[in-house]
């Protein structure tokens, strides 16, 4: 079940041989023996306290290892000095996993991508590896890599990992964890190993305390509970697309730690090298866009997409479309279209995807789709998947209406509760006076949600927490998560004991405690602190505060140009 490996697969992508220190702010002592960078100035300690979320915390200090090896000295610091690390790729992340207070370990630097091994069609990489680099990498050799999230132009594979990160063609081939076959990790007291999919455990692995623990106090517990009926006490049945808690039924499957360490978002060890399995390439590809009436109309052809083999398929609602047709005009769409389906029929040569294209299209048809539209070549096909992208952009520009803010944005149903889901949303955003729109993976039920905010009101704060108490309770009825793809953070764990039955909770305290029995990585996922609450400090927030004059510039071009893949202590020297 699981392999021990002295990795050799996390080296820097800027290797830094002597440890810095700037300021002294807070007092944090560098590390003894750390080589990396480390900062506890005001504003290496800014740039790092927000990230794509809505929150703003402040963290102790930054540290940047220079290599693995850096990460081990850091956690056995950590360990003995009782200091939080919250591990961080990109800042991408938007339910608040990547900021906290504690010691921020920014692992992008360590990016490096090995070579392709054509027999196994595996790649080791680093935990800062970038998912659009490592697809180039793969497509030299044929193949590619199918997890596909909107942010891959600079979501970093380590961050992948931890969300269980999904994206379109999720659909058909799985999110992050069918995908990873080896992490390499640090676990909580310094100790360095490679779990392995498929493996035994070795020997050496009972040198491992987490490990050990795990294995005598957990992991009987948990394959009595998951087997055990009804195995809805640790999951959420019928929902496609989950991110939130520990995979306890997928581990309990398995019994592959890798199962387990996928999804949970930094709290049982530190990634610092990850093996990934790559697919062939498909040829062919053609794209489809189609127009419901009603919402109903649109989950039916979304479910008839998925049985038909469509590689993706997603939905935009009505919300999004005004949104669009106000500022961006891309498509011609008639104003009694409900709802928008934008998907991909792909097969291994071009003649094979256009039959299935037609397949679909007549299954459409046949239910009432208006308006099909069809892109074949490459430069169509862009043109046809760009309205999928122009909502977000153009919210951010429209500041007279309020701050886009993605306090919901991540809650998946079982299918057929799709439209109930969808109309109870809008519902919610017009009764608490928010513009917004409505968008996500059709064939999956997950969608995200951009509400506008006017911060300049004085009681919207309390309007964004009761628009989200009222979210978790649609989603709880429903039978959903609150994060399909993007994990808990800490917005959502505050709310796990409503989401989850007794049952699930219970054990993912157990687990949490098995390998970070003092609470040194990332407290606050996963299993909520005493009296944690969803939000606190929200960085639209105009009576918050300023950052440094350096910090805000920075955090602000990394807003504005998309920047999340540049290091953020590299935006503090421009």
């Amino acid at each position: 079940m699981v392999a021990i490996r002295t990795g050799r697969y996390a080296q820097p992508a800027r290797p830094s041989t002597q440890a810095v220190s700037v300021g002294a702010s807070i007092g944090v002592i560098t590390p003894p023996g750390f080589r990396g960078t480390f900062r506890d100035d005001d504003d290496a300690r800014g740039v790092y306290s927000e990230a794509a979320g809505i929150a703003r915390i402040l963290p102790r200090a930054v540290a940047v290892p220079a290599d693995a090896d850096d990460v081990v000295t850091l956690a056995a610091w950590a360990q003995s000095s009782q200091t939080p690390l919250i591990p961080r790729g990109a800042g991408s992340s938007m339910s608040g996993a990547a900021i906290g207070d504690g010691v921020i370990v920014d692992l992008s630097r360590l990016a490096t991508i090995g070579p392709v091994d054509p027999t196994t069609r595996r790649v080791w990489v680093g935990p800062g590896a970038i998912r659009d680099a490592v697809d180039a990498t793969a497509r030299e050799q044929g193949l590619w890599f199918p997890v596909d999230p909107s942010s891959g132009a600079w979501a970093t594979i380590a961050g992948m990992v931890s969300t269980n990160a999904a994206g379109p063609h999720s659909m058909k081939h799985g999110a992050m964890r069918r995908w990873v076959t080896a992490l390499e990790c640090v676990f909580d007291d310094g100790s360095r190993a490679t779990i392995r999919r498929g493996a035994e455990l070795p020997m050496q692995a009972k040198t491992v305390a987490a490990i050990r623990r795990f294995s005598t106090q957990a992991m009987s517990t948990i394959f009595t509970t998951a087997m055990a009926e009804p195995i809805a006490k640790i999951r959420h049945a019928g929902v496609r697309k989950e991110s939130s808690g520990y995979a306890l039924v997928e581990f309990a499957k398995s019994g592959d730690l890798v199962d387990l360490f996928v999804g949970s978002e930094g709290t049982l060890a530190l990634i610092v090298g990850i093996e990934l399995q790559l697919l062939d390439r498909p040829m062919g590809r053609t794209s489809l866009c189609a127009g419901f009436t009603t919402l109903e109309a649109a989950v039916d052809a979304a479910g008839r997409a998925v049985g038909l083999g469509a590689a993706t398929c997603e939905l935009l609602d009505r919300t999004f479309l005004d949104v669009v047709r106000a500022g961006a005009p891309l498509v011609d769409v008639s104003s009694d279209v409900e709802a928008l389906l934008l998907l991909d029929a792909e097969a291994a040569t071009q003649a094979e995807a256009d039959t299935l294209a037609d397949t679909i299209a007549s299954a459409f048809e046949a239910i009432g789709a208006t308006g099909q539209t069809r892109a074949c070549d490459t430069h169509a096909i862009e043109q046809l998947w760009h309205i999928r992208h122009a909502a977000s952009p153009l919210l951010a520009t429209m500041t007279d209406i309020g701050a886009s803010m993605q306090f919901i944005e991540d809650g998946a149903v079982p299918p057929q509760a799709l439209p109930e889901y969808v109309r109870g949303i809008r519902s919610i955003l017009a009764h608490h006076g928010f513009t917004g729109v409505i968008f996500g993976h059709a064939g999956d039920a997950n969608v995200h949600v951009n509400p506008l905010v006017d911060v300049n009101t004085p009681d919207w704060r309390a309007h964004v927490e009761a628009a989200l108490d009222e979210v978790v309770t649609l989603t709880a009825v429903l039978g959903g998560t609150l994060a399909g793809e993007h994990g808990d953070g800490r917005l959502r764990t505050p709310f796990m004991h409503r989401m989850w039955a007794n049952d699930a909770t219970v054990l993912f305290d157990l687990v949490k405690r098995c390998f970070d029995p003092r609470g040194i990585f990332n407290p606050g996922v996963k299993v909520a602190l005493p009296g944690q609450q969803p939000l606190t400090d929200i960085k639209y927030d105009p009576a918050l505060a300023p950052l440094t004059p350096a910090a805000r510039a920075a955090l602000d071009t990394v807003a504005n140009e998309r920047a999340y893949a540049t290091f953020r202590l590299d935006l503090l020297e421009r």
